[in-house]
Order: structure tokens, then C-alpha cells, then sequence
């Protein structure tokens, strides 16, 4: 037993506080005190981490309050990894972030409230302080997608606060079902009590269908995906990096959290139509995603919706319901999370330096700027599932799980969207590497063309040396990542044994 688990949260919160007070009299301290408090979140969630992989979960009951009037705070395999990522990634793009904009101390606040609140989505053990949670996350990512200079972001991030909005209040509705039928918020005393309630009870299946389609908006699962496209495209190049690697993210997770933790396996067992949901929720959005994609001519709206089709294999890993599946699932969370937020930050670094954001202006980028370029191709390849890479490992999992299962139609559909994949991120690397750049495009790296993109470098374009070990970072670990995947799935073994025994 520990009292750590609550700090996890209180850190970045607390943090948050002291960098707009201090900003009252200091306009320049955010950054500072923003990047230590992630250090520092960082150490504890690894400390935590540690604790959970060699001595088992961890709980602690808040105020002292047991269930079912208590709050409980729970950190398990599954979490601790979610927690790690959001500590790792945020401070990464911290790093980035320090040059690349925005700036101020406002803009660092609310960043740290967003770690705050996704921090708490993934420790919660009660539904009702996850929709707490949720909610935090959401306003505060309402906000930075609008912190861009331009109308396109206030547009995008009303679009983002409409739609949320939606998704939230679905699930706080499932949340009022369950209450109704059970008397408790508490994932665990839920679990046991709906299963007495009767899984075949209109009441359960309703509270499950709003849980399910509140967080399918969350996630971006299509077609409840409209409001991202929009929100990665017109918030700044941190912020989209930011939102794309750890808000959709934490969402997915909290999706399984309450598939696994509060329905529990036996529910799909005596509700085909559960799992039926998730499954057809899973290959629309991996099709529809990338043939999105494919149409894109914008380089932040094609990876938008990339994570339309990516999240569409979270969600088949969940829908297939067995341990193979599910280690697919959480790997490709946490290396989706990796790839796709260092393709952000690449996308943005490029813009910084030569103004490109099109597919075409990517043409002899690698003569141009060959760090950028290399970085961009090993994560696209990632994302393709090219072996070594994490992404690789992520989808062997997830339909190899499915053959276990005997979901033919799912396991090759898993295996085509490599394919669809391919068909998005090939045409890019072949304009980076097989085209000759325009002579009005012939730019040494880091030299900028003029051109003032939303989230520009604040002094003359040039890219910094963190911007630059942001993405460069990213690429690393999507390839170095791959062989801790075994080791990775032993330290997941018990927790997923009690998840799906």
C-alpha cells in the first residue's frame, strides 16, 4: 500500500496553479516550472510502474472513504502504462513546445490541467470521477486547439466543444443507467452488481450502448469522428501533437477500461449485440479512416485521419476479446501514441523550416532537410506496420488474436489496412525521396522560406535543436520499442489475467 497514487494527479494541477500565479509576476516562468513538473511526474509514474509490474496493483481509497461512497484510485498494469506514456510524451512535447509555441504562461497552465485530467482518466476507479476527469481533459483541450492565431482554430476547437460535448454527456447519461440500476459508482462493486442486475436487463445494455457511443465520439470512431480532422489540422503544431498522441488515446483506454473492468467479458458472452458493436465499429473505422486519408492533399488532415483507421485496430483488439488481442491492443495504443504524435511534431518541424503543408510541397524534401525527411519515413513506416517497428508488433497481435478467435472477416481486415495504410504514407515518401524539389522550394534544412504558418517559430522559422530531438526521439522508439514487447506482454500477463480470465 501506498499514498503515492494520488499525487500522480495532484502534481500537474498543482503545478498548473503555481505557473499562472507566477506568471502574474513573471510572464517567462511557465516553461520552467511546466518542465518540472514533468520531470517529476515522470519519476513517480515510473516509480509506480514498478511498484505495479513486481508487486501487483495498487489502490488507494481517497479520504479514507471506502466503496461505495469512497472515491478509488486504482493503478494496475494496464494503467501504469497509460500513465507512463502521459508523462513521457507530454514532457517530450514540452520540449518541443518551449520554441515551437505557444507561449506564455496561460498556454503552459492549461497544458499541465490536460495532464491532469488525462492522468486521472487512467487512475480512476469510478465512473463518475472518470467523467470528472473527462471533462477536465476536454475543456482544456477545447483550449489549446483555440490558442492558434488564426479563425480556422476557434472554428476547429468550437466544432471540437460541440461534438465533445455530446460525447461526454452520453456517457455521463450511461453512468446515471448504471447508478439507477446499481446504487454505486465504483467500477469494482459495479462489475458485481450489474451481473446481478442481469446482463440481459434493458438498463444494462442501455448504460453499456451510452458508455460505448459517448466514448466512440471521444476516441474518434467513425462516423462520430467529424470533430477531429478539424481539431488535429487547425490547432497549433504542439497542440496537435499533444492532442493526437495522448487525448484520443486516453480515451481509447478508458474504453476498455470500462468494457473490461465494469461489463466484464461475460457481458459480451450473454449480449452478442455488444460485441457485434464493437467489432463493426472497429473495421468502418479502419476502412473509412484510410480511404479518408487517401483523399487528403493537406499533411495534418491526412494524419487525422490516420488515427480514424489507427483507433479502428485499438477497438478490434478490444472486440476480439482474448489476452493475444488485447496485448495487440495496448501496444498499439501506447506506439500509436509515439508514432503518430512524432509525425505531428514532424509535420510541424517541416512547416517551420520551408512553410510545406501539402503533400506536394513535399517533393525532394530529403535534399532539403534529411533528418526531418529520415524521421518522417521511419515513423510513416511505422504506422504502415513495416517490420522491426512498434506498429508492426501492435498489428501481429491484434490479428493473430483474431485467428485465435476465429474472426476471419476482422483478421483480414486487420491485415488489409496495412495496405490502406501503405496507400497513404508511400505517395509521401515517394515525393520526400524520388522527386526533384522546385527551384522556388531549394531551402538548406532549417532555413525558412517566409512563409507564416498557424504555430509558426515565434523568431525567423529556423527549428530548434528540441524541436529536433522530439521527432527524432519518436522515430528512435518506434523501432527500439519493438523488441520490449515481450518482456512488455509478461508484465502485462496478470493484470490482463484478471481483465480477461
Amino acid at each position: 500500500m501506498t499514498d503515492l497514487p494520488p499525487f500522480l494527479v495532484a502534481l500537474p494541477l498543482v503545478a498548473s496553479v503555481v505557473v499562472l500565479f507566477a506568471g502574474l509576476a513573471r510572464s517567462k516562468t511557465g516553461w520552467p516550472i511546466a518542465a518540472l513538473a514533468g520531470v517529476a511526474q515522470l519519476g513517480l509514474a515510473g516509480y509506480l510502474a514498478y511498484r505495479v509490474f513486481t508487486a501487483g496493483p495498487i489502490s488507494y481509497v481517497v479520504g479514507g472513504f471506502e466503496a461505495f461512497y469512497g472515491i478509488e484510485l486504482v493503478i494496475d498494469g494496464l494503467s501504469a502504462s497509460v500513465v507512463v506514456l502521459i508523462a513521457a510524451v507530454s514532457l517530450g512535447i514540452l520540449a518541443y513546445a518551449r520554441t515551437a509555441g505557444p507561449r506564455g504562461n496561460p498556454f503552459y497552465a492549461t497544458y499541465l490541467l490536460l495532464v491532469g485530467g488525462l492522468t486521472g482518466v487512467a487512475v480512476t476507479g469510478d465512473v463518475f470521477n472518470m467523467y470528472v476527469f473527462i471533462e477536465i481533459s476536454g475543456l482544456t483541450a477545447y483550449a489549446l486547439v483555440a490558442s492558434g492565431d488564426s479563425g480556422r482554430s476557434a472554428v476547429a476547437a468550437l466544432k471540437y466543444l460541440i461534438v465533445g460535448t455530446v460525447g461526454a454527456s452520453l456517457y455521463l447519461l450511461g453512468v446515471g443507467y448504471a447508478y439507477i440500476g446499481t446504487g454505486t459508482l465504483n467500477m469494482a462493486d459495479l462489475s458485481a452488481m450489474l451481473a446481478e442486475v442481469g446482463y440481459q436487463s434493458t438498463l444494462v445494455q442501455t448504460a453499456f450502448a451510452l458508455f460505448a457511443i459517448g466514448l466512440f465520439i471521444k476516441t474518434a470512431v467513425f462516423p462520430l469522428h467529424t470533430w477531429q480532422p478539424e481539431a488535429y489540422a487547425g490547432s497549433p503544431d504542439s497542440v496537435s501533437g499533444f492532442v493526437s498522441a495522448l487525448v484520443s488515446t486516453t480515451f481509447a483506454y478508458a474504453l476498455i477500461r470500462i468494457s473490461l473492468t465494469v461489463f466484464t467479458p461475460d457481458f459480451f458472452a450473454a449480449v452478442d449485440l455488444a460485441q457485434t458493436l464493437l467489432i463493426v465499429g472497429a473495421v468502418v473505422s479502419i476502412v473509412a479512416g484510410s480511404l479518408l486519408a487517401v483523399s487528403q492533399t493537406e499533411i495534418k488532415r491526412m494524419l487525422a485521419y490516420s488515427s480514424v483507421s489507427q483507433f479502428g485496430l485499438v477497438l478490434a483488439g478490444l472486440a476480439v476479446l482474448n489476452q493475444t488481442a488485447m496485448v495487440g491492443a495496448t501496444v498499439h495504443l501506447l506506439g500509436h501514441a509515439v508514432m503518430k504524435g512524432g509525425l505531428f511534431l514532424a509535420a510541424g518541424l517541416i512547416a517551420t523550416a520551408t512553410g510545406a503543408r501539402e503533400i506536394h510541397e513535399y517533393e525532394g524534401l530529403s535534399e532539403r532537410m534529411p533528418y526531418a525527411a529520415g524521421a518522417f519515413a521511419v515513423l510513416a513506416f511505422a504506422m504502415v506496420g513495416v517490420p522491426p517497428t512498434i506498429g508492426f508488433v501492435g498489428k501481429w497481435y491484434i490479428a493473430f488474436g483474431a485467428v485465435e478467435a476465429q474472426l476471419w472477416p476482422l483478421a483480414a481486415i486487420i491485415l488489409a489496412s496495412t495496405l490502406l495504410t501503405l496507400a497513404y504514407f508511400a505517395r509521401l515518401v515517394e515525393r520526400m525521396y524520388f522527386r526533384e524539389p522546385a527551384a522556388a522550394d531549394d531551402h538548406p534544412e532549417g532555413e525558412a522560406t517566409g512563409a507564416q504558418p498557424d504555430a509558426m517559430v515565434a523568431d525567423g522559422g529556423r527549428p530548434s535543436l528540441g524541436m529536433y530531438a522530439a521527432v527524432l526521439v519518436a522515430a528512435v522508439l518506434a523501432v527500439v520499442l519493438a523488441p520490449a514487447v515481450v518482456p512488455f506482454e509478461q508484465l502485462l500477463d496478470p493484470t490482463l489475467d484478471i481483465l480477461l480470465p
